[in-house]
């Protein structure tokens, strides 16, 4: 393919061709098509890599009624994620062998690339498991949330060493249970759209028992020199503790610049945070319900503007959607008993997007968040940026063509999504090393999907 006339994030206008591998071949101008070559006309619109979504949950095995590999990499493709890794609590969860290949068999249904990876319970099985492609270890719970796969101290530690000899990143997911205030669970909870039950689970799950926890995590990663990435901070003193953490180890500044500006050195400490952390807040979530639960909670408006500066400043490495849908029957019901999680693959580059469109953040710094960033940090040494010899994982939109978010138009299996009415830059065209994935016509809206062409990024 070559792909003509495109706008690149740093606003050159520059034609791509793709070679039969599927990775880029050159990024000049005036290439001529060569004969049978497929020509995409681009002029006037962004390519940007794809997006790499290091933290989804496609629910299978064991909750293909909330989400499968199909539904859940169509939804990602037709958000421009070409990359997406998924969460060990599904059932069985992903602690041993047998339930590794389990889930990659479901996987092989991928229109997107994928990475899985493995948990952490009291009975896991390290060896068998670290004997599979594991893109990283974790998410591992700190505190309980979909899965009960909440684990103690001493089994942190040990999953820290276990993962460091085998020099395997570690995602975390930081909270501290003994620091969740249960009298905010008092009364009558049982409405799905109240103001007092959106409060009850943000005041539950208190900001304090995230900055403890991410505290408590840095603090033992460092003591082993592990590389641990912290999953959806949700407060600006959590980014606030892993900045502080990556300045004061052993890769100082230049690991911190490292996760920044493309060098093949990741940095020992990183976090993310979730466009739900980014756009939505207490305020926005009284209207949710328990649509609006999840792990962490929303925070208030005046932490989550906190939350958005840090990322605008560079101070976020990476931002991932934490896509964890449910059916809405389950989402209706009291606050005690919804489940946590809300989805958002198909959403991530949309959502950031429009704050490109509205002056809030640059191009380049989403471009880094959401796709250059997550690829060094995790190793993906041919993913994440439009460059010769760069996997052909492209997106291609128009900037200046916002669309309303709307559930009906989205292609998860959950049908709902919690940034309903909110404005996003939707892709027109998606690729996965060079196939066309997703395409959406300009004009009446209509989109096609391709055949499947995901594989394991470990074993590619």
């Amino acid at each position: 393919m070559l792909i003509t006339g495109a706008t690149l994030v740093d606003g050159r206008v520059r034609d791509v061709r793709i070679g039969d591998d599927g990775r880029i071949d050159a990024v000049a101008e005036g290439l001529d098509a060569d004969a049978g070559e497929r020509v995409l006309e681009a002029r006037g619109r962004h390519l940007l890599p794809g997006a790499v979504d290091v933290h989804v949950h496609f629910r299978e095995p064991g909750g293909s009624h909330k989400e499968t590999w199909v539904s859940g990499s169509h939804s990602a493709a037709a958000g421009g994620v070409t990359t997406v890794v998924d969460q060990p609590n599904t059932s069985p969860p992903t602690v041993d062998g047998a339930a590794f290949d389990e889930k990659a068999a479901l996987a092989a249904e991928s229109l997107v690339d994928y990475g899985i990876n493995g948990g952490v319970t009291a009975d896991w099985d390290p060896e068998r498991l670290f004997d599979r492609p594991l893109f990283a270890l974790g998410e591992v719970f700190l505190a309980d949330s979909t899965g009960d796969m909440g684990i103690d101290a001493d089994l942190f530690a040990d999953a820290l060493d276990e993962a460091t000899a085998r020099n395997v990143p570690v995602t975390v997911h930081a909270e501290d249970a003994t620091l969740f205030d249960e009298s905010a669970l008092d009364g009558d909870l049982g409405g799905t759209g109240t103001a007092a039950t959106t409060d009850a689970w943000s005041a539950y799950r208190t900001a304090d028992a995230e900055v403890a926890a991410v505290e408590r995590a840095l603090a033992a990663a460092s003591e082993r020199d592990a590389r641990v990435h912290v999953a959806h901070t949700s407060t600006p003193e959590a980014v606030d503790a892993v900045v502080d953490a990556r300045e004061e180890g052993a890769d100082g500044d230049e690991g911190v610049e490292a996760g920044r500006a493309g060098t093949n050195t990741a940095p020992r400490v990183t976090c993310e945070v979730t466009p739900h952390h980014l756009f939505l807040s207490r305020e926005r979530a009284r209207s949710l319900g328990t649509f609006g639960r999840m792990n962490p909670p929303l925070r208030s408006e005046e932490r989550r503007e906190a939350l958005f500066a840090r990322l605008a400043a560079g101070d976020i490495d990476v931002v991932a959607t934490d896509h964890a849908p449910h059916a809405i029957d389950e989402k209706r019901r009291g606050l005690v008993d919804a489940p946590s999680g809300v989805p958002g693959v198909e959403t991530l580059y949309p959502l950031l997007l429009e704050s490109v469109r509205t002056g809030e953040l640059s191009l380049g710094r989403v471009r880094d968040v959401v796709a250059a960033n997550p690829a060094e940090a995790f190793g993906l040494d041919r993913k994440g940026r439009v460059a010769e010899g760069y996997d052909a994982d492209l997106v291609l939109v128009d900037t200046a063509d916002p669309r309303e978010i709307e559930a009906a138009a989205l292609h998860s299996a959950c049908a709902w999504t919690p940034f309903e009415g909110l404005r996003g830059v939707f892709p027109e065209v998606t690729l996965v090393r060079g196939e066309v994935v997703y395409e959406r016509d300009p004009a009446t809206g209509a989109a096609s999907f391709g055949e499947p062409v995901g594989r394991n990024v470990r074993d590619a």
